[in-house]
């Protein structure tokens, strides 16, 4: 039997704000303590799988992809928890079959995403999962991989977005469901 967790609420209190990390000035937010605890590791999956249901429960999406490399800390569970496959998409050169890949813009220089070719079919819709939502840039390079795929994105689902960075407009019309924003 699955203990009662701690609400989505409680488990989002779990996350640890870290003064000046990496650097002076930042304020990392540390999400070790959350992914330390079921109760609370298992709200926040619910609650990052339930854009990706109908009225009925039933899941609307054929796969969950998750970015590396947090998006696969919380996607896979999202994945199981829907009933789908999970696909991780990748930095260049860490697959090692025939791939899609999109380079974007950092904030500091350029970076490539890549996703298997096979990995998700014409026709299919998918829920991207991932930690963080900042810039957009990793998200909208992955939305970009999928429509190469010939699939579509149902939406975009990240445990925190920081809402002083542009990542929505990045992403266009793409839903986005956030569940905790800094």
């Amino acid at each position: 039997m699955t203990e009662p967790g701690p609400g989505l609420d409680g488990a989002l209190a779990l996350i640890a704000d870290v003064p000046d990390f990496p650097e002076p000035g930042i304020l990392f937010k540390d999400i070790t303590p959350l992914l330390a605890d079921h109760g609370a590791l298992h709200e926040v999956v619910l609650a990052l799988a339930a854009p990706a249901r109908g009225a009925d429960g039933a899941p609307i999406v054929d796969k969950v992809l998750g970015m590396e490399s947090r998006g696969f800390i919380l996607g896979a569970p999202v994945a199981l928890a829907l009933g789908v496959g999970f696909v991780p998409v990748r930095k260049a050169g860490k697959l090692p079959r025939e791939t899609f890949a999109v380079s974007y813009e950092l904030e500091y220089g350029e970076a490539t995403l890549e996703l298997h070719r096979d990995s998700v079919r014409p026709g299919e819709r998918v829920l991207l999962v991932d930690d963080v939502l900042a810039t957009g840039g990793t998200a909208r390079a992955t939305v970009d991989l999928v429509e190469r795929c010939g699939a579509s994105v149902h939406g975009v689902a990240v445990l925190m977005e920081l809402g002083f960075l542009p990542g929505r407009e990045a992403l266009g019309d793409v839903p986005v469901t956030t569940l905790l924003t800094v």
